[in-house]
């Protein structure tokens, strides 16, 4: 078990909440932007799951992904309480006003003949916008989260429209809760791209560089950049973001999707008053397409940025450790966890840790970074692989069959040298 230490201290012009002993810790490449930093100790032989990330320190690398499980403070607490390692609010924005929801604005993909109802869910899509609570309610419920756990890690989630006066007071005000990091949403696929948000400004690398220049500007706190993978090359904006400052990159989020047709209706899914729109794609069928953006978006900050010096967090169809792990051994310190939550509750974080401990002993790793990026290596191009395996073959071919004259045999190994010329 990792026990936890505080001490106190001020975050950015104001005091810590609590009697808590916090570290004043400065985020990576930027000295202005301040984590926490709590010490971890390990008072026992399992593996240390905690992580440090942009100058604070986390329990465990599992992360509260930005939608419904970050909706309220009632849920972020709970999330507090489960073990999460941190959370990242639901996306707010200046005006909750103009964010209208409706229902239904979930649908479910089954496994199994027909999308049958008995089988197991593989894909989710949501049609669900961002925060529709009045901004001052979120402040003040993230204002409350840090005064009661001071010790743990709160991440607003942000989205504004095309105007740099709207990002800045945004950025402003969720600052003055005492939150710990801002995640800017550049990814939201659906309900506000017709604005410039969301996906809009994500997909147009010089709009991103642009807003992002305004944020970083601004911000003091460390800064994630969400992705969108619903481009063509997902490391143009990721290069961007942390060219102009961002001390993290998160990826991915849901892909635009049709759920489906009702083939006795006709009508699409989720169905609303007869119409629907596409929407975000999430669950376990969208594990295998997140890996490759995460691996694509790791190989370039490694290569051009020092990927140690920067966080990456994995998102997309994480149900299990194992799930899990394979974005850390992609290159990433810490896991989201969205979807999985609303399928299978809070408690789910007790059964990744678990797991992801199993996983550690097994290959007698003692922290995350221990194994961090330790598949990278082995991904490369198809002419490299052609050209591996050519060789591979040349070398098979090259050993040698049996004795090439008496004088080879030995005494040690006769029996081998026997059998290594029979035929059959």
């Amino acid at each position: 078990m990792v026990s936890l230490q505080f001490s106190s201290v001020a975050h950015g012009n104001r005091s810590s909440f609590a009697d808590f002993a916090l570290t004043r810790h400065a985020a990576p490449r930027r000295s202005t932007r301040l984590g926490f930093q709590v010490r971890a100790s390990n008072s026992q032989t399992d593996p240390d799951l905690s992580v440090s990330v942009n100058g604070f320190r986390m329990p465990n690398p599992f992360v509260i992904g930005s939608g419904p499980p970050g909706t309220n403070y009632t849920v972020m607490k709970r999330a507090f309480e489960e073990g999460w390692g941190a959370v990242i609010a639901k996306t707010v924005s200046l005006d909750a006003a103009k964010v209208i929801n409706v229902t239904p604005r979930y649908a479910r993909l089954r496994a199994g003949a027909n999308g049958s109802a008995k089988g197991q869910i593989i894909g989710w899509e949501n049609i669900e916008l961002i925060s529709d609570r009045p901004l001052e309610i979120m402040l003040k419920e993230f204002e409350q989260l840090k005064k009661e756990y001071p010790d743990r890690i709160l991440i607003a989630s942000i989205m504004e429209e095309y105007n740099k006066a709207a990002w800045e007071e945004l950025i402003d005000r969720v600052e003055q809760t005492g939150i710990d990091a801002i995640e800017v949403n550049f990814s939201c696929p659906h309900g506000m791209p017709e604005r410039k948000m969301g996906m809009a400004v994500g997909q147009d690398c010089a709009m991103l560089e642009e807003v992002c220049g305004w944020i970083n500007a601004k911000a003091t706190v460390p800064v994630w950049a969400k992705m969108t993978p619903n481009i063509t090359d997902i490391t143009a904006p990721a290069r961007l973001a942390l060219s102009t400052g961002c001390e993290g990159i998160a990826a991915i989020n849901t892909i635009q999707s049709v759920m489906g047709i009702s083939l006795d209706t006709l009508r699409p899914e989720p169905c609303v008053e007869g119409y629907s729109t596409p929407g975000g794609y999430s669950c376990k069928a969208v594990h295998p397409i997140a890996l490759a953006k995460v691996m694509s978006i790791a190989q370039m900050m490694e290569s051009e940025f020092n990927l140690k010096d920067y966080s990456l967090s994995g998102i997309g169809g994480v149900e299990t450790g194992g799930d899990a792990v394979e974005f850390i051994l992609l290159g990433a310190n810490t896991v989201q966890v969205c979807t999985g939550v609303m399928m299978h509750g809070y408690g789910l974080v007790k059964k990744l840790c678990a797991e992801l401990k199993d996983f550690m002993k097994k290959h007698n790793f003692k922290t995350i970074e221990d194994f961090r990026g330790a598949s990278l290596p082995y991904f490369t191009t198809h002419t490299e692989l052609v050209r591996r395996q050519q060789e591979a073959i040349r070398q098979r071919k090259a050993v040698k069959k049996g004795l090439e004259s008496d004088k080879d045999w030995t005494g040690d190994g006769f029996v081998k040298e026997t059998e290594s010329m029979v035929s059959n």
